[in-house]
This record gives C-alpha cells, structure tokens and sequence, in this order.
C-alpha cells in the first residue's frame, strides 16, 4: 500500500509533463521556445540581432516559452504590456551564462542606424525597446542614454534566462549585448572621434563663410552653405543636436529629415554656381531654380512625414550626382576649367554616394560605416574648399605681377581681342586665329593659304601696295610689317584691316615665318573720316563751316590783287523769324528748312562761288561770278526772293524772309575775318530796320557796332554804380480823373551821356544776361517806392505796374524772387501790377501759362501790354490769367474811321471776360471822354503826366490825398 501511495503521485506528476511537452511541440501556444544564447566570460560583445524573434500584432499580454533551463524544463510565462506608447509588438531572446562567474551586461538597441535604413520611406530612428521583462527575477533597470535603450542585466552561473522586450516599434534594427566597460570604452572612442569630426566641420562652415565674406565672388557663399548643410547633418547624426535642445525621438526624425533635405538643396546650389551654369543655357536655371524650390517645399513635408522627405532628399543625391557628372564631363572636354578642377571633389562625392547606397540598402553593415560616412562628408567638403579657393584666387601670382614675359605676351594679346596672323614663308601659307574669315562673312578656312589668295579681295587701289609691302620685307630681311589695306567681304563691303607682325629669322639669316596681329579697323577709320569732315563741313546741310569759308575767303584774298577778274563779294544771310518757326514746329523741322534752303541756294551759284554755313540759321556766300554792283545787287535780289517762295511741311505752309548783308572787297589791306565781320554788320542792320532787306555795307556800321559793345560795358558798369532809377507815369481813372496807379519805367543817367532812353538799353540788356539783373532792380525799386508812398500818405488806392521780360518770365526763379521782394518790403500783392507784352507770352506759351499762374495765386494782378498788335491772338485771354488788357497807342491814335468800332468792341468784350482796361497814348480830352464812355477803365499819356521821380510821386500823392495819411 505505501508504494501504491508513493508510486501514484510520480505517475501523476509524469503524466503532466508529457501533456506540456506534447502542447509544447503541437504549438498550442500563443509563442514556442528559443534557443539561448551561450555567454563566456571572454563574450564582450554579442549580436542578438539574428537570434531574437520579434511578433507584431499580439495585443497587451504576451505568452511565450521560455529557452529550457539547466533541468531541459521548458517554461510558460505570460507578459503584459507596461506603457501606453506599446502596440503589440513584441521581441524575445534568451541568454545562458556558461561560465562559473556571475556576469554583468547591457543590453543596447540604437535609435538609428543608417545601416539598411532603406532608401526609399526610409527608418529615420525612433525609441526601440519600451521595457524587458526577463523569465527569471524583476524588470531590468534602463540606464541613461540619448542614443540607444540600454538595460543592465545580471546572468548567474549557469542560469538559462528568456527577456521579452516590449518594442515601441515593429522595426528592431540591431541589438547588442555589451560588457559594460567595453560599452563604456566604445562609446568614449566614437565621442571622441565625433568631436573631432564636428570640429573640423564647426571649422570648415565658419572659415569658408569668413572668405565669402572678404572675397565676395558667388561660388564661396553656396561653398559655405554646403559646409552649414554637412555640419548640421552630423550634428544630428552624431546626436549632438540633443546637447543643445531638447528633442524627443520623434523630434529627431524631423530634425533628420530635414538635414537630409538640407544637404541635398545645398550641394545642387553648389554644382549650379560653381559651374556657372546660367552661362552655358537659361533653361539650366530655370531647372535649378525649380529643384531648389521643390526641395524647398521638403521642409515642410518633413514636419508631417519625415521618412517622404528624407526618401526624396536622398534619390535628389543619387540624381545630383549623376547630373554632376555628365556635366562635368561635357564641360571638361568644353575645357572648362571649372569643372576640371572640380574632377577629384566630384570624384569623392561619387564614392561616398556609392558607399552609402550601400550601407541603406544592407550590403555594408558594419558598426563604423555610419560615423565613417560623416566623416566622409566633412572630407568632401574640406577637399571642395580647397578647390574652391583655388580657384576663387586663381590670379593671384598676376595680380603680384609673378608671371613670365611669355604668359604676360600671351595676356596681353588674349586681352587685346586681335587676331593672330601668321605667314609661314617657306610654305607661303597664311593661317589666322581666330580664322579672320568668320569675320568677312566667308566660308571657314578661305583665307588660309598663300598671300596671293588675298590678293584678288583687296581693294584694287591696295593691292599693289600691299603686294610691294611684303616683297620689300622679304628682301631686306628685317624691319617690321605695319600695313593698312581694305578687303572685301562677302556682302560686298569693304573692310579695313591693319597687320603689325616681325619676321622670324633662321639661322641662315632668311626669314621663315612673319607672326604678328591683324585688327579689324574699320570703325576707327571711319570715325576719323567723320571728324575730319565735321573739322570743314556742316553735318546738316553738308557745306562748308566757317573756318573753311574764312580760309578759301582768306586764299582769294590773297590772289584778288595779282588779278583784274578777282573781285569777291561776301554776303551774310540770316533767316528771318527762323527760331520762333523752330520753337513752334520742332527741331527737325528747322532742321529740314535749313536743308531746303541750302538746296535753293546751290541753285543759284556758279562752280567759282563759295556757300558756307556760319552757324546756326546763318549761312556765308563768297560771290565771285559776278563783279558789276548791278548784277550783284540782282543776285542777292534773286537770293531773297529764293527763301520768300513758301515752304510746305506736313500739312503747313511756311514763310520766310532773310535779312543779307553784304560787302564788295575794295580795301587791299582787308583779310577775311574783317571783310566776314563787315558782311555781318550789314545784315545786323538790315535785321534792325525789320528784316527782308538787302543791306550793303557802310563804313559808318562800324562805329555803331563798337557803340553797341560799349554801351553793353557801360551798362554793367551802371548797375554797379547804382546810375539806375525809376520814374512813374501815372494811370488815371478816366471816370473822375483821379490817379489809379503808376507804370514803373527805367532810366539811365550816364556821368556822360545824360539820359539814356530805355529803348536804347533795354535791347541790349535782353541780348545778354543783364535782363534779369535789371528786372529784379526794376521790381525792388518799385515795391520799395510803394512802401514809402503808403508809409507817408496811409493806405492809398494805387497800385504799381513793372514790366517782366521774356528771360525773366522763363526763369524758375522768378516766383520765389518776386515772393522775396514783397516779403521784404512789406507790399500788399494786390497793388502789384505784372505787364506782359504778347510777344513774351509767345515765346513759350506752356511756359508762360504755368509761371503766370503762380503769380496770381500768390496775389498780383497781370496786364496784357500792347494788345492790338503783334499777334493779337484772342485765345490768350483765357488761357492766361490776365485781369487788364493795355490797349496800344497805335490803335488808340489810329485814324482810320474803323477806330471807334474796334475799341468798342475791344472795351466791351474785356468787361464781359471781366478785365480792365488801360488805354495808352490818349491825346485829348475828347478822346478821354470818349473812351470813358465806351467803359475804358483807365488811362495812360503825357496828357495826364509825363514820367516822375519817386519824390515827387510822394508830394503829388500828398497833394491829391491830403486826409488819407489823418484817416
């Protein structure tokens, strides 16, 4: 009975064993047993990466058979999930301690590792192992790191130990088990290689952008941008970007991603700028400019999907470098010495794309590949600053001036641009470089061959010239080649070229070759032949200029008094009204009269006779076909009446006159430039007594003219000395006959002369810049007047008229002059009177338009002097501001019985543009009266008071308004 008891409890318990077995084997379990993997004292480093069994999708609790332990038992155990970030997925392995020694190890599973990331939705890192829950003992303890999670296991002797790892993720790239020292000792040596490498990165990105910096030139800031690129790449590679922010895995993938990207836009912008590429073809930056951009727009995609971005950024690489390539290639046989000296960079990118396609695609799998590789860029990098630099102070020795006679022969002559003519004497042949035949238009190669060729497309006043050019080289054997010749090109032209070349020598003495330049001349012979004719000719009309008429006048004059038959007659002709014409119609219709004219005036001379243009629309004609004075007074007839026949220019016909003057040589002691001068002051005359007239010269004309310049003198002088006054004619109110206003005039009292009329100055002072002195005197002195008049009398009712000039009214000064003059002398606006004539507005009628109406905005008023003559147009009295119309004595005294009806009407229709109206030259009273009656506002003439003094204006004034001062 007792071994019954003691044999059923073994059968029982043997009967259980077998059913686990048996479930074992059948894989009724969720996960089967494992093989362990034996650990020796000697065992450093283990990869568990091939012996751990990883199950995707197996939801919280996990059950797997353990490795059999030391007794061959195989164990069930069951394990559930300990964080929130788990999915299911799990990995198992097991450990067996063979030796006698408890043993101490991590167990690491890196972040990332480029080794078969793949290069498309590539695995850009992420926590691997979330916690690793062994068979035997507690949960292992993970130990700090940024790089990998560690945990730190302890392996009795002997003992059999199954870990189930809850992973983050179902992706376990590798996994390690470590003696920790050894751990320890690698992790230091990858530090500090890594610190090595990121210094020298740090190093490379700051140097190249200090350089770009200094130099400037476009290839070294996209150089620098490459540099930053690779340094923050391996700052993320090398984990140090966790040194400096806090990123979380996650955050590293989008930091990996993004330097990727990085790195592949920075070396497409260095290829495009190094090479230059938008030198070669426009469509070339355009495709640049969109794969930057497209790679551009990865950055953002990085943030939502880092593993698209970064697949896109690495096949960019794989395509940058081909691309690289063949253009490397083509521009290396282009003997582009950019991409030539890109060869051995390019080279070493080639192998380190190659290298890391196979380390992403599993094919090199070692543990150093990865920093390996990092530092492979920084190599890159440090070998294209080298060319870069190379080539960015490429020079530098010429700039130094550390060059040959040889290489400076060479620069010069590549600078000069000049073709490289070559005559090989021994063989007659003549080569070009570049071929010269390019240049004419020709087929390649035709000038090439013997001198004789060329001979048949000189110019056949050349070829003679040429041909005995180069026989007399030839046989003196020495001097030098300096010719000048015109060939014809294919078009037909010719073109001039010039050789300059030295024979060579042999050492028999006879010359074998003639090296040298030859130079398309062309342009600068005709520039030359232009300013040679523009030194005689006019280049508008084509005649002769004045130093030309003088010099053939000058060569006449020297043979009239050896000849009977040589008596020439100058003439002086200048066109009538010529610049209003060409201020109204434009330049080029001046242009076009001034070439018509000399067209008529050609018709009229004879092969003998001499026209010239002076200058401007002046034109000088040396008579010499006719003698008579009656038949030289018909020929300047016949030459005012050719410029009388109208001109028809577009849609207008012009009129014109001449005023000519003109003097016969009589005086053997004449030269040309006085006999030219006395000519001139004959058609000044004529110009004077109102132009369209012949005007023969008088000796009298002189004196007249020295008058003129020095009256001109003596002017200037009279400002300075303050000869200059003002005196006031007063303007009455024709309704009581009271005093209105004052018209301001100018006077000359000259030490010597006494009283010069303005008439006689005033001319003179517009001919030169005098004028604007004058009228800015004429205005000060009358405000000033003004003032003192209001000042002693009170406020009185007048104002003052000054007259503006024409150079005073198309001055830009005139506003801010008259602003300053008021200003100073206190003056109402309104008492100011500006008087213009028609024939100032005429001048420039914009002009006149803009200036008048600033003036009255800033409050005087404006009269339109001598109204009824001149051009009399009606349009100016809306188009300008004026408030008062001056009707002129010539219509107020005219006595033509049409007098009446015309100041009627004048007078009535200023009242109905509401204007007033000034009459001058008033004689009587009937005719005072009568105009009073027609509505004539004011009057002016000696009948009621000849010009005045400022001091007597004052008594007159306090005489006629006693009580204004008291009131």
């Amino acid at each position: 009975m007792k071994r019954r008891a003691a044999a059923s409890p073994l059968a029982a318990l043997g009967q259980l064993l077998t059913a686990l077995v048996l479930f074992a084997l059948l894989g009724a379990g969720p996960a089967a047993a494992l093989e362990p993997v034996k650990i020796s004292r000697e065992d450093t480093a283990l990869d568990l990466t091939k012996t751990t069994e990883i199950y995707t999708g197996r939801g919280e609790a996990f059950q797997v058979s353990t490795a059999p332990g030391t007794d061959g038992i195989v164990r069930r155990i069951e394990v559930r999930s300990s964080s929130e970030q788990h999915r299911g997925d799990w990995a198992v392995f097991a450990l067996a301690n063979v030796s006698e020694e408890q043993l101490e190890r991590v167990i690491v599973a890196p972040h990332f590792r480029l080794v078969n990331s793949k290069l498309f939705w590539p695995d850009l890192g992420s926590q691997r192992i979330l916690g690793i829950t062994p068979s035997e003992g507690f949960a292992l303890d993970r130990q700090p790191s940024e790089e990998a999670d560690v945990f730190r296991i302890t392996l009795n002797p002997g003992s059999v130990i199954t870990f189930v790892a809850e992973l983050a993720s179902p992706d376990l790239p590798q996994i390690y088990l470590w003696e920790p020292d050894a751990y320890k000792d690698t992790v230091n040596a990858f530090t500090l290689y890594r610190g090595i490498v990121l210094g020298i990165a740090g190093l490379l990105a700051v140097f190249l952008t200090i350089l770009f910096v200094v130099k400037g030139t476009s290839m070294l800031p996209a150089t620098a941008a490459l540099a930053w690129a690779v340094l923050a790449y391996i700052c993320v590679d090398f984990g140090f970007i966790s040194k400096l922010i806090s990123v979380t895995a996650d955050d590293e993938r989008i930091w990996r991603a993004g330097t990727e990207v990085f790195l592949a836009a920075g070396l497409v912008v260095f290829l495009f700028t190094y090479l230059n590429l938008n030198r070669w073809h426009q469509h070339l930056s355009y495709a640049t400019l969109a794969w930057v951009l497209g790679l551009g727009l990865l950055f953002g995609v990085a943030v939502y999907d880092p593993a698209i971005a970064a697949g896109i950024a690495r096949l960019s690489f794989a395509l940058t470098g081909t691309v690289g390539l063949i253009l490397i290639i083509y521009l290396g046989f282009s003997r582009y010495d950019r991409a030539i000296l890109l060869v051995p960079a390019w080279a070493l990118i080639l192998v380190w794309l190659f290298g890391a396609w196979l380390t992403v695609t599993g094919q090199l799998a070692n543990d150093i590949v990865q920093p390996a590789l990092g530092g492979g860029l920084v190599l890159i990098v440090l070998l294209i600053g080298f060319t870069v630099m190379q080539h960015a102070f490429a020079g530098g020795a010429y700039q130094l001036g550390l060059f040959s006679d040889m290489e400076r022969q060479s620069l010069a002559l590549t600078g000069s641009g000049d073709t490289v003519w070559d005559w090989d004497v021994a063989r007659d042949r003549i080569v070009t470089m570049p071929d010269v035949s390019a240049q004419l238009g020709l087929a390649p190669g035709t000038m090439h061959g013997p001198a004789r060729n060329w001979l048949p497309r000189l110019h056949p006043d050349d070829r003679d010239r040429f041909r005995a050019t180069l026989d007399v080289l030839l046989e003196h054997r020495r001097g030098r080649l300096n010719h000048e010749f015109r060939i014809r090109a294919e078009d037909g032209h010719y073109h001039w070229l010039a050789i300059r070349a030295r024979p060579v020598l042999a050492a028999t003495g006879e010359i074998i070759r003639c090296v040298g330049t030859i130079a398309d001349i062309t342009e600068q012979r005709n520039s030359v032949e232009r300013l040679l004719n523009n030194a005689v000719t006019d280049n508008l009309t084509g005649l002769p200029n004045r130093q030309v008429f003088l010099d053939r006048l000058q060569a006449i004059l020297a043979l009239a008094p050896t000849s009977n038959t040589i008596r020439p007659t100058v003439l002086v002709i200048d066109i009538d009204r010529y610049k209003a014409v060409n201020d109204q119609l434009g330049i080029a219709a001046g242009d076009n009269i001034l070439i018509a004219l000399t067209r008529r005036l050609r018709r009229l001379l004879r092969p003998q006779d001499t026209l010239a243009r002076l200058g401007g629309d002046q034109f000088g004609l040396i008579l010499m076909s006719e003698r008579e004075p009656g038949k030289v007074a018909d020929f300047a007839d016949a030459v005012s009446k050719a410029i009388m026949v109208p001109l028809s220019f577009g849609a207008k016909e012009i009129n014109l006159t001449a005023s000519i003057g003109l003097v016969s040589w009589v005086d053997q002691q004449e030269n040309a430039a006085g006999l030219l001068n006395d000519a001139e002051l004959a058609m000044f005359r004529a110009k004077k007594q109102g132009g369209n007239r012949v005007e023969p010269f008088r000796p009298a004309f002189r004196t007249s003219g020295t008058d003129r310049l020095q009256l001109e003198a003596e002017l200037r002088r009279a400002i300075e000395r303050k000869e200059l006054s003002m005196a006031y004619q007063p303007i009455v109110r024709l309704a009581d006959a009271e005093i209105a206003g004052f018209e301001a005039l100018m006077r000359w009292d000259h030490p010597k002369r006494g009283t010069i009329s303005p008439s006689e100055f005033i001319p003179i002072a517009e001919n030169s810049e005098l004028i604007n002195q004058l009228g800015l005197f004429a205005l000060e002195q009358a405000t000033t007047d003004l003032a003192e008049w209001q000042l002693s009398t009170g406020a009185l009712p007048i104002f003052v008229s000054v007259n503006l000039s024409s150079a005073q009214l198309l001055s830009n000064e005139l506003y801010d002059d008259l602003r300053a003059i008021i200003a100073k002398n206190r003056c109402d606006p309104s008492r100011i009177k500006m008087e213009l004539t028609e024939s100032v507005v005429m001048e420039n009628p914009e002009q006149a338009r803009l200036v008048l109406t600033k003036l009255k905005e800033a409050g005087l008023t404006l009269a339109l002097d001598d109204f009824g003559t001149g051009y009399s147009s009606l349009s100016y009295l809306t188009r300008f501001p004026f408030d008062t119309i001056k009707i002129d004595k010539a219509l107020v005294k005219d006595p033509s019985d049409k007098r009446a009806v015309l100041l009627r009407n004048v007078v009535s229709m200023a009242r109905e543009l509401d204007m007033q109206v000034v009459a001058e030259g008033i004689e009587t009273e009937e005719d005072a009266q009568q105009l009073a009656q027609m509505g004539c506002d004011y009057g002016q003439s000696y009948l009621f008071g000849p010009p005045i003094g400022a001091e007597s204006i004052g008594r007159l004034l306090k005489e006629r308004f006693p009580l204004m001062k008291r009131a």
